[in-house]
């Protein structure tokens, strides 16, 4: 494995945190830094009014986070953020919407009906939906991989919706592992969304999908991957210290599963097309990034968002990754930003509001 080792985001938070804070209240942004006892103490958020500015010609994929707490308590901020991206699709030009699991609570019908309904709002724009260990078992507790996921997401349905692909071939008629493509910003694009804490079955599927489909740009989404100190999760390296690795649920006691790091050795590793990887899941401040090349030198930007930790279950946050036309001396570039429609306000914290290049498409 080839890894490049970068200033990190949190080194960076920390260190310029109070001089960049200063500068932003002095210009009337509103900041809110986190709970001293909270796990990333050094998180700050600087809040300006509005939305982010609009790029001509760019294309918006759009991260929508761990839903768990809307679906079970505040459905209307649910809403609000699906009819939001369902308003701004043709201005954005937004390309598809990203769930990273954890859509329910605890599993029940009336979570599930709350996230069907949220849902629907999106209309034509494309998605997909990972699962997080909140959508297995009876309230949540991952113990097994049942769900009612299916019921409320039939397969029927996620076939007629654009740029679907196909499911895992052992369970061709469950949603939990998929695989999704579509055409932005002068690339070819491929989603593979992982179950949690995926079996070593579905990596070999994985696998076989993205070296089927080597001329595009891939983006692994699953629930577990990134850990918020900017580390995959490693279950062999670090065992408990780091919280809710896969492997520490009832689920992991029925097959061998994969966290993070093994995700990363067995399957992302191994692709040069693979340019980034996103999950949710993680508590602390929630965030996290870290790039790494793959065995072929490619970077890969790997990102953990994670907003549920806020007021109200989340506050309505969404990540927009802004893709820009064309490219410049270090490849194509992409925007991040963190803009809550509830709030009417963008998070301009460098943890929050940055940029990255992707490799040169291929």
């Amino acid at each position: 494995m080839h890894a490049r080792s970068k200033f990190s985001r949190r080194q960076f938070v920390s260190t310029t945190g109070t001089m960049v804070g200063a500068t932003m209240a002095a210009r009337g942004y509103s900041l809110a830094r986190a709970d001293e006892s909270s796990e990333a103490p050094n998180a700050i958020d600087m809040l300006v009014d509005g939305e982010p500015p609009v790029a001509e010609e760019a294309s918006t994929i759009v991260i929508l986070p761990d839903t768990q707490n809307y679906s079970e308590k505040f459905p209307e901020i649910f809403d609000a953020q699906t009819r939001w991206i369902a308003e701004n699709a043709t201005p954005r030009n937004i390309a598809f919407v990203l769930h990273l699991g954890d859509i329910t609570n605890r599993n029940t019908p009336a979570e599930w009906i709350n996230a069907k309904r949220s849902m629907d709002l999106l209309k034509a724009v494309p998605f997909v939906m990972a699962t997080g260990n909140h959508d297995y078992s009876e309230g949540g507790a991952a113990v097994d991989r049942s769900t009612l996921y299916g019921e409320y997401f039939p397969i029927a349905e996620a076939r007629s919706r654009q740029g679907f692909g196909g499911t895992f071939d052992a369970e061709p008629n469950r949603l939990d592992n998929s695989w999704w493509t579509f055409i932005a910003a002068g690339r070819k694009w491929l989603i593979v969304s992982l179950e949690f804490a995926p079996r070593n079955e579905v990596l070999s599927w994985a696998d076989q999908v993205i070296s089927s489909r080597a001329d595009h740009s891939t983006i692994l989404i699953t629930h577990a991957f990134l850990y918020y100190d900017e580390t995959r999760y490693d279950w062999n390296g670090k065992g408990t210290q780091q919280n809710w690795n896969p492997h520490s649920y009832g689920v992991s006691k029925h097959q061998p599963v994969n966290d993070g790091e093994e995700l990363w050795e067995k399957l992302v590793s191994r692709h040069d097309n693979c340019v980034m990887a996103i999950n949710g899941h993680v508590l602390g401040d929630g965030l996290g990034r870290m790039t790494s090349q793959t065995n072929g030198g490619t970077d890969v930007m790997q990102m953990l968002v994670n907003f549920q930790m806020k007021p109200s279950g989340g506050d309505g946050w969404l990540r927009l990754l802004e893709i820009q036309k064309g490219s410049d001396s270090k490849g194509q570039r992409v925007k991040v930003y963190d803009y809550s429609p509830t709030l009417g306000k963008t998070n301009a914290s460098p943890q929050n509001q940055f940029q990255f290049s992707l490799p040169p498409s291929v």
